[in-house]
C-alpha cells in the first residue's frame, strides 16, 4: 500500500488530467466522448449547488467529494476546449491563466501595494478588475442569471464599492425600515424572507420574478447615475 505522504503533492492532479484524457480518447466512455460545452451546463450548475449544500451543513466528507465533482467540470471542459481545431486551450492554459490573474490582483502581497484589511482587498481588487475587463459600470460582469437573492446582493456589494448611490423605492424603505427593528440574526431575516415570499404567494405574486424585476430597474438606475444608457 502505497504511503500517501510519499506522494509528490499535486500529482493526484496530474493523475485527474490522466483519467479525462483516458476517458475522452478513442476507446474510451462513449458518454464522456459525446459531451460538449453546452451539454455539461446542467451538471456544472448541479455540482456547484450541492458544494453549496455540503457547506452549509458542514458536512466535511460531502465537501471533499463535491470539489471533486466541481475540479471534474473544469477537467472537462478543459479537455473538451483542448481538442477543437481552432484556437484550442487547456488545462495548463487555465491554471496559467489563474496564476497570472491572482498575481497581478495581489500587489499586496506580490508586490509593493498596501492593503492591510480584507475590506481594502475587495476594494482594490474590483478597481483592478474593472481596468483588466474595460468595464464601464459597476453593474458590468453581474451575470442576470445568478440566483435573485444573490444578484440582489452582488449589485448592492458592487455598487457600494464602487461609490455609486442610487435611493430605493422610498414604499420599500418604509417597510424594510419598519422589518429591520425585528432582524436581529440571519435566522430572523429567512423568517422575514420566507413570509414575505408566502404573502406574495397568497396573492399570485412569484418573489423571485419580483426581486428580479427590482434588480434590473435598480441596475439601470445605477447605469443612468454613472451617465452610461439603462440597457
Amino acid at each position: 500500500m502505497t504511503d500517501a505522504a510519499s506522494i509528490p503533492f499535486g500529482s493526484r492532479l496530474l493523475a485527474a488530467i490522466a483519467v479525462m484524457d483516458r476517458l475522452r480518447s478513442p476507446g474510451g466512455c462513449p458518454w464522456d466522448a459525446a459531451q460538449t460545452h453546452q451539454s455539461l451546463v446542467e451538471y456544472l450548475i448541479e455540482e456547484t449547488y450541492e458544494t453549496v449544500e455540503a457547506i452549509e451543513t458542514g458536512n466535511d466528507t460531502d465537501l471533499r467529494e463535491e470539489l471533486g465533482d466541481v475540479l471534474l467540470q473544469v477537467l472537462f471542459h478543459s479537455r473538451i476546449a483542448q481538442e477543437r481545431a481552432e484556437s484550442p486551450w487547456s488545462i495548463d492554459d487555465v491554471a496559467a491563466g489563474l496564476v497570472d490573474k491572482l498575481v497581478s490582483r495581489h500587489p499586496h502581497v506580490f508586490g509593493t501595494a498596501d492593503a492591510s484589511t480584507p475590506e481594502q482587498v475587495e476594494s482594490a481588487w474590483h478597481k483592478r478588475k474593472a481596468v483588466e475587463k474595460q468595464r464601464e459600470s459597476v453593474t458590468d460582469g453581474i451575470p442576470l442569471a445568478l440566483p435573485s437573492l444573490v444578484l440582489a446582493n452582488k449589485l448592492l456589494t458592487r455598487a457600494a464599492n464602487g461609490e455609486v448611490t442610487v435611493p430605493l423605492a422610498p414604499q420599500a424603505v418604509s417597510a424594510a425600515e419598519f422589518a429591520y427593528e425585528q432582524i436581529t440574526d440571519e435566522e430572523a431575516l429567512g423568517e422575514l424572507l420566507l413570509a414575505l415570499v408566502a404573502g406574495g404567494r397568497r396573492r399570485g405574486l412569484d418573489a423571485d420574478a419580483a426581486l428580479r424585476g427590482a434588480v434590473r430597474r435598480h441596475r439601470a438606475a445605477l447605469r443612468t447615475a454613472e451617465g452610461l444608457t439603462p440597457e
